[in-house]
């Protein structure tokens, strides 16, 4: 009997969109409990380490984004075809994940001084193309980060990627292999069917 999963997080994509993309793109149900933030302070206590997103399997709470992403990725065979290139893929995710906070604190919780704001967000554009320099460098020629198939790495990247493009419209243009990534993920029918049905919270 397949496992039953129930993947809890805000009502926002940032680190728990890959999880749901990967269950789209394996055609695998899944609850997608969205907390508000209202709702929240009452649903903390119930988490194993007070945070979100939490992942249900069967029953069994899982939580930590990236774990949980981990995890889906291996269950629905979007971790890698060989050891190596799962560690490539770890390698990749290590490297854009942690663009995720910093860029909805330019995007979003931004200092209300001015000139606190540009330094913070001239901070966030220098370490953000020196990551995607390094990624488009390292990444594979075909459309996809590593190998020759979607994996889970492809969509931290299409995550951060589609943040990015929110907050600075035409900045993928200057990696091409990037780009390409991102293609390949819009191209697969069935995340573009769950792109085209999940919820606007475009920031």
């Amino acid at each position: 009997m397949a496992p039953k999963y129930k993947l809890s997080y805000f009502d926002m994509r940032a680190r728990a969109e890959p999880t749901r993309m990967m269950f789209a793109a394996a055609g695998i149900d899944f609850e997608d409990e969205r907390v508000s933030f209202d709702g929240w302070p009452a649903v903390k206590p119930t988490t194993p380490m007070g945070q979100l997103p939490v992942l249900e399997v069967d029953g069994f709470k899982l939580c930590q984004s990236m774990p949980i992403a981990r995890f889906v990725a291996k269950e629905t065979g979007m971790a890698g075809k060989t050891n190596i290139e799962q560690a490539q893929a770890d390698a990749f995710v290590d490297e854009i994940v942690p663009l995720l906070p910093t860029l909805y604190d330019v995007a979003i919780d931004f200092p209300t001084d001015e000139a606190k704001r540009a330094e913070q967000a001239a901070e966030f554009e220098k370490d953000m193309v020196r990551r995607l320099e390094r990624c488009e460098k390292l990444c594979g020629s075909n459309g996809f980060l590593v190998g020759n198939s979607l994996l889970w790495c492809d969509l931290v990247l299409h995550t951060v990627g589609d943040n990015i493009e929110n907050y600075k419209p035409g900045t993928l243009k200057s990696y091409p292999k990037l780009s390409r990534v991102m293609a390949s993920v819009n191209a697969n029918p069935k995340i573009a069917a769950w792109i085209a049905k999940r919820p606007d919270t475009t920031f």
